[in-house]
């Protein structure tokens, strides 16, 4: 935590330095990004920081920083944020296993990108602004200082104001699970009156690869979209039952399970091996596919996963 960081009940004590800034212009970018790489250039004993950001604010940084751009990684935030915003988590948690220093030491300056999936609709927004309260728990144990540089131009109003209740040096941080919680509030939309349901109390793989298939999927596509169904089967348990519907490349199933999922990390928390472990097929099926929606209701709860 920075001194400026204003200390409230919510604020997590953790080493995850989580920080965010607003910029309009060129020159408030290179204004809030300058002086927190050369914080991090003059950190003792850290490796080198890294800027992931559009490709023409990479340009003014390299410009700017003259000849320390050669110790600051650049890379193009197109090649960071590929997809959902559990490929973010996913990304962001390998490259501090691979790259960081001890304890999880490191700087990182992160734009995202807001002309591709994160901020196209509402409920990509949704999906954005749960990936950045997570973060606070997912990455709590490490001493990792992240700056989330947002820009208006392309980032309206709306996602900046939500953005800034997930980031403790706002003054309007709210704690993640509650912030998950209220997202999760929103009910989705019902099944169509056509939903397909499946067959027999399990997910059958043979039964959805041939069904996505049918509806317009690739072979490789539907295995895909299968594996993420059945092992998110495995993970919640004994289904009630399940449904599918859309035609490619929205293919959808909806599990029914006969549990709650309380934990608001479900499918969040990155395996420590490339094997995945019993109990973690909703991580894999959050890297597979679009969107995972978890709703609780009473004892139970549904797990829609749409494909694309």
């Amino acid at each position: 935590m920075t001194p400026t960081t204003p200390v409230t009940p919510t604020t997590p004590m953790t080493p995850f330095d989580h920080r965010m800034t607003v910029f309009t212009t060129d020159e408030e970018f290179l204004a809030a990004a300058l002086p927190f790489l050369t914080e991090a250039l003059a950190a003792p004993g850290e490796p080198s920081p890294v800027a992931i950001a559009a490709p023409a604010n990479l340009d003014l940084l390299r410009d700017a920083l003259g000849g320390d751009a050669k110790s600051v990684g650049l890379v193009p935030h197109t090649e960071w944020y590929t997809g959902s915003a559990a490929n973010a988590i996913a990304q962001g948690a390998g490259y501090l296993a691979a790259h960081a220093g001890p304890g999880g030491r490191i700087h990182l300056l992160m734009e995202p990108v807001w002309g591709g999936r994160a901020g196209r609709t509402p409920r990509e927004t949704a999906e954005w602004i749960r990936y950045e309260a997570l973060a606070n728990l997912l990455f709590a144990p490490l001493a990792t200082t992240a700056l989330c540089a947002y820009d208006t131009r392309v980032a309206g109003h709306a996602i900046i104001a939500a953005a800034r209740r997930a980031h403790p040096d706002t003054g309007v941080y709210e704690d993640p699970a509650r912030l998950a919680a209220e997202l999760d509030a929103v009910p989705l939309p019902p099944p169509p009156a056509d939903a397909e349901r499946l067959p027999g109390p399990a997910a059958s793989a043979d039964v959805v690869r041939g069904w996505a298939v049918a509806h317009g999927l690739s072979a490789a596509d539907a295995e895909l979209f299968a594996t993420a169904v059945t092992e998110a089967a495995g993970a919640l348990g004994p289904l009630d039952g399940a449904l599918l519907w859309g035609e490619a490349p929205a293919c959808v199933c909806e599990l029914r399970a006969g549990r709650r999922v309380d934990d608001p990390l479900a499918g969040f928390v990155p395996p420590l091996s490339a094997e995945l472990e019993p109990g973690q097929g909703l991580w894999f099926a959050r890297q597979v596919c679009a969107y995972v929606d978890v709703r609780d209701e009473g004892e139970g709860a549904g797990v829609r996963l749409q494909y694309g």
